[in-house]
């Protein structure tokens, strides 16, 4: 079966239990979400080379020749740090190994720092706490591997449900990361990308969020295009770059930065001009 909403969140909740004390409730989704995106590509992906998206293997088939730097890249890896002394630091090089394998998770899966004495704490505590965060993510009814990826928005769904738990500390609602499956389909039918038929033709969002609304435009099309999104808030560009990995949209490119003060496309041929796209969807943040 595939994984519910429900266990879903209440795995987040209790990861969220874990956390607090050491650091402001703004960054537990940092560290909630790297567990949840390591969790699910291992499920998914592992020692499977016929995923050329994204590898993930565990250290048996690590073919690193370094022995510092053979450590496997899989939530697996995680699971055999537990209750060592130097899990915070192992969880780093695992998620920096990742990383290195796969170009585009740098600078998004490596944001959250596991060995960090000040927000994790020192000694025991530390080595209790991730020991506890990784146990709750080794739950059976956590088990991703029968999810369709296609189907899925787990990273839309769990950083959605972060938010609208800390919404009264960020002032934020959650229209402004997350738009739903249903209005995202509706929007994709508005704007005809359905009927298209240019193979060549593009997509952008320019306030993509966690990209949701930008995957379901691009799966609403008859065939591959390629898709732009811009968001203003870099760890959540970042999302969009998880969820883009875990739905298999190599065709999708994310920029960071404020569409109005810094866009990020421009024209190739006239760098003062702003770059065309055949098809525009955007849930923007309403004030």
């Amino acid at each position: 079966m595939a994984v519910k909403k429900t266990q879903l969140y209440a795995s987040l909740w209790a990861s969220c239990d874990k956390l607090r004390g050491g650091m402001d409730s703004s960054e537990y989704k940092d560290y909630i979400l790297t567990l949840l995106f390591m969790k699910y590509v291992t499920d998914k992906f592992k020692n499977k080379g016929a995923y050329e998206d994204i590898k993930v293997f565990d250290k048996a088939h690590d073919r690193e020749t370094d022995p510092e730097k053979r450590t496997g890249c899989s939530f697996d890896d995680f699971i055999a740090l537990k209750g060592k002394k130097n899990i915070g630091e192992g969880m780093d090089k695992i998620i920096a190994r990742l990383a290195d394998e796969n170009t585009e998770l740098k600078g998004v899966i490596d944001i959250a720092h596991f060995n960090d004495e000040k927000k994790l704490g020192s000694g025991k505590e530390m080595v209790d706490k991730l020991t506890d965060l990784i146990s709750i993510f080794q739950r059976q009814e956590l088990d991703f591997s029968r999810n369709k990826a296609e189907g899925d928005d787990i990273i839309g769904d769990a950083y959605e449900f972060l938010m609208r738990k800390f919404a009264t500390e960020s002032g934020k609602s959650k229209g402004q990361f997350y738009t739903p499956a249903e209005v995202s389909r509706i929007l994709a039918n508005v704007v005809g990308i359905s009927h298209c038929t240019d193979v060549s033709a593009t997509v952008c969002d320019p306030a993509c969020g966690s990209g949701s609304l930008l995957i379901r435009a691009i799966d609403a099309a008859p065939f591959s295009i390629m898709g732009y999104g811009q968001e203003k808030e870099s760890t959540t560009a970042g999302l969009a770059k998880m969820n883009a990995v875990l739905h298999r949209k190599a065709e999708i490119i994310i920029k960071s930065g404020n569409t109005f003060s810094n866009p990020q496309y421009m024209d190739k041929s006239d760098n003062s001009v702003l770059e065309r796209f055949d098809y525009i969807v955007a849930n923007p943040p309403f004030p």
